[in-house]
Formats: C-alpha cells, structure tokens, sequence
C-alpha cells in the first residue's frame, strides 16, 4: 500500500505527461500501479469511499487448529521441526519458514496464558538463603547466596548426596555466623522425600537438620530455575571461572593431558586444596561491589549478621556415625573387602573409619586425632603408606641358616661361604649338600685363606662342585685373575703439518726461442 505522499506525487506525474507509462517512468513505479492509483484517486474525489484490499490469508491458516492443538498437548514444548510432517499430511503446501512462524505464534500464546506471573522479588535482612548444585565432568559445585547481602558461598564435592549436602549447608552457617529463616532451594531428589499435591515431602534427615539450626526449608516450583536465579547466575560463575580454571591447572600439573578422567580424580583426590581456593574466590569477589546493590557484600553482612538466629551450642551429627575397626597385627584395617595401613604403634588399639567422598580417615575415637588419610581402593585392594613401616619395603632376602654340623662349620668361613652356598641354590646343584663335607675337609687341607679364595673364585665363575673347587686349590696361584676392563686410553695423536691444494697447482715454465738447424753435410773427398 502506497502512502499519502507518494500517491499525490504519482497523481503530479500523470497530470503532467498524461499518459500511465509515463508517469510511472517519473516515479519508479510500473504503470499498473499508476492505473491503481488514479482510479483510487478519481473515486475519492468524487465522493465515495476509497476501496479497501481484503487481507489475504496466510497459507498455513489451513493448519493452525494442529499446531494450537500439539502447543497445548505440549505444554508450549513442540517444536516445527517434528510437527512439520503431520502439518504436511493435513495439506499444508507452504514453505518451512512460515510454519516455524506459526509455531512460535502459537507458543507465545500459549506462554502468554498459561505462564507463571512474576515480579521483581524483594529481599528482607536475615531471611531467605538459597542453595543449589552444578556439576562439571564428575566435580559437584554446591553454590549457597545470602540473597540479601549477595555474600555467595562456593565449595566443591564429590557427590550430591544429602549427607554433602547438609554438611556444606553447616559450614555455610559457621561461615556466616548465624542462620537465616528460610533456605530456599529447588527439589533436589537427596533433600525431597516425596511430592503430594505439588508440596514436597522434607527427608526426615532434613526436618531433623532444620529444626536443630531453627530454620524452615522451602522449594521452589518445579521446572522453573527462574524463580532462584539469585543462585543459578553464581552456579555459571563458580563452573566458568572457578571450576575450569582450576581443571586446567590441574590438567596441566600432571603434564598437559587432557584425560578428563584423570584430571578429575586428580581434583577429588584433593578436594581440601580445592576448596581452599574455593574460599579465596569467595574472599574475592565477596569484598568487591556487587553490580546490582552497588554495595559490598561484606558490608552488608554486617548488618544483616544481626538479624540472623544464633549458631546453636552443639553442630548435629550428620551422616551416618563412623565405624570402628581393630588394627591387626600388619598394621592394617579392613573397610569394605580392603586394606588401609596405620602406624605401627596403633597395632592391636581400636579406630575409628569416616568415608568422605573418594577419601578414607582413620581418626581416634576418643580424641578425634586423625592417624591415617587414604584414597577409597576397590575390595581386595591395599592402601599401603610406608611412612607407617618407617621407610619403604626392602627386597625379600632368604638368609643363610646352618642346622647340620657339616653346614654349621661350612658356614664358619664367612660371608663368602654363604655367597657360595645361594648361588649354588640358585644354580640348581642338588649335590650341594653331600659335598659340604669334602669341602669341608678341603678347607682343613689346603688353610682357611687359601681355601676362602677358591670359594670367591668358584662363586665368581660360577663353579659349585666339589671336583671345581678342588681344581681351583690345584691350580694355585698360577691361574689368571682377570681385571675389569678399566678407562679408555686416550692418546693425542701427533699433529702433521699440512699443504694447501693451491700448492700442488703445475708451474708453467717460459717459452725459449727455437734455433734453425742446418744439416751439415761432410764435404766430399776430393
């Protein structure tokens, strides 16, 4: 539809030159548009109403009631893409383009209706904390923001089950120094016993839990992260610039590699230094001014720390009480089909076993004094630390014990009698023991020096009967004693002086004149 002006210009331009080819030459318009617009004009001028074009309909109205029947089915949920096909077989000819309108019309007029009515929320001093979990390749983020203050909370675990979860939540409280009235969170399936009437069920752990710290636990609506975004905006924080940068530093510890399994057993495996940085981010970024508030969170915990409930006298037991195990005399103890070292002098005494995470605690259970820390291992494993041996374990050795009286007084000659004595073992010399005799009456013959040479030489060469040994003594001192091969020689080879090749170039001697030479003939006798 043309406007007012540009319709007055194209009436100029005919009255003009006349004609409808012409003025639409004058005006970049065809002449049908021309012929419309003076026709319009003429009639408008002479009194009647100006015509009006009737709306064309779209091309996919033919299958509207389908798409507004599959949005409600589902929820606002559908996608063009799969009810394309079904639109096509109720006759729809038109482009996907225009259907994905027709889809997304109908979605915002499903959103429009049946969508949760929301409002700013407004925070009051001292009451509302909220919680939540994030987890990147196996490490749990548990994320906790005092909504008032903005003061965030960030710590990482290696799991989300409920006793994790009210762990975190009690430091949470140590850290603040006080407990809010309310801690809100979503329905997390470890805290959730149960949904009836669309109110959840607290876990009995939980009731427990929020009646000994003197708060009231809350849920928010299902599928609708919106309504504690507080926590989810610091979720993507703590994954993005915590969590990530702290994987790729550990990726890069052990050497560059980029194992995402062993990078993350490498972070669990030392979850404490983890969260020691955790905290230091905290400290960060909890000092800094917050873009909403404009204000410092810890500022404003100041305040508001005077209107949360006091910590109460005694922290509550969470999880399961820890087992206890008696040492055994290998310095061990037993936990699930495994084996866990302890110092030696806890042998016989009675621990105390805290599973935490990937992690083991040997702890004593009178004064809590931790003996033992190790990593989980699978049953039928061991978990050997040799600071508990006093220093690591040394080869097996078999020593030498003499019981015959041919042994006993073999064995009198020394070490190299004993040196003789495994290597004929080892050798597989079965007439090794018969033979302890004539050796024996060898070494009274030929002198106990004399007899302890042959014995290193025999055991050098690896000769262990009696007939080599004996041959040994025979030969006296005239056998050969060969040396180890010592240094090399090194010798400076004597230096030759050299010639250039420009030395060796031929001389060309000058030219001499060439003198004529006449034959002389010898002059005739006369």
């Amino acid at each position: 539809m043309k406007s007012m002006r540009e319709e007055m210009d194209i009436v100029a331009a005919y009255q003009l030159v006349g004609s409808y080819r012409g003025a639409a030459e004058i005006c970049g318009t065809t002449h049908k548009t021309v012929k419309r617009v003076i026709e319009r004009t003429s009639v408008t001028a002479a009194g009647g109403q100006r015509p009006v074009r009737a709306p064309r309909p779209s091309n996919y109205e033919v299958v509207r009631a389908l798409a507004t029947d599959a949005v409600t089915a589902g929820k606002g949920r559908v996608s063009a893409k799969r009810l394309l096909p079904k639109a096509r077989a109720a006759g729809y000819t038109g482009s996907d383009r225009n259907f994905r309108r027709l889809v997304a019309q109908e979605r915002r007029r499903y959103r429009r209706v049946n969508g949760h009515p929301r409002r700013p929320a407004v925070w009051a001093p001292g009451e509302h904390l909220v919680i939540d979990w994030g987890v990147i390749a196996g490490v749990h983020v548990f994320c906790a923001v005092l909504a008032w203050s903005r003061v965030r909370f960030v710590r990482f675990a290696a799991d989300e089950k409920q006793d994790t979860t009210l762990r975190l939540l009690a430091e949470r409280f140590e850290v603040l120094g006080g407990v809010p009235g309310v801690v809100l969170t979503d329905r997390m399936g470890c805290l959730k016993g149960g949904v009836v009437a669309n109110r959840v069920v607290p876990t009995p752990d939980l009731v427990r839990f929020a009646t000994h710290y003197r708060f009231r636990p809350d849920f928010c609506e299902a599928h609708d992260p919106e309504s504690k975004g507080l926590v989810e905006n610091l979720v993507g924080y703590g994954k993005d610039d915590l969590l990530r940068p702290l994987m790729l530093q550990q990726a890069m510890h052990e050497g560059g590699t980029i194992d995402e399994p062993a990078v993350t057993a490498a972070v669990l495996a030392d979850l404490h230094a983890a969260n020691e940085q955790a905290a230091a981010w905290c400290m960060q970024v909890n000092t800094a001014v917050h873009s909403e508030t404009c204000a410092v969170p810890t500022e404003r915990l100041t305040q508001e720390r005077e209107l949360l409930s006091p910590l109460p006298s005694l922290r509550l037991s969470i999880g399961p009480p820890p087992v206890t195990r008696k040492v055994d005399k290998l310095a061990t103890i037993r936990l699930g089909s495994a084996r866990y070292s302890v110092p030696l002098r806890l042998r016989g005494a009675t621990v105390a076993v805290v599973t935490e995470g990937p992690n083991v605690a040997i702890i004593d259970p009178a004064t809590g004094e931790v003996h033992a820390q190790h990593s989980l291992v699978a049953p039928g494993e061991a978990s050997i630390l040799d600071e508990h041996y006093g220093g690591p374990r040394s080869a097996p050795r078999r020593s030498v014990r003499p019981k015959t009286a041919a042994e006993k007084q073999f064995c009198t000659l020394g070490p190299a009698a004993e040196a003789f004595i495994v290597g004929a073992a080892g050798a597989g010399h079965t007439r090794l023991g018969p033979e302890l005799t004539e050796l024996n009456t060898l070494a009274a013959a030929h002198g106990e020096n004399v007899f302890i040479a042959a014995l290193e030489r025999a055991t050098a060469f690896g000769r262990w009967r009696a007939a080599d040994v004996r041959s040994i003594l025979a030969a006296g001192t005239g056998t050969p004693q060969p040396r180890h091969a010592g240094n090399a020689l090194v010798i400076d080879l004597p230096v030759t002086p050299g010639r250039l090749l420009s030395e060796y170039t031929p001389v060309l001697l000058p030219e001499t004149p060439t003198v004529a030479t006449v034959p002389v003939q010898a002059e005739a006798s006369s």
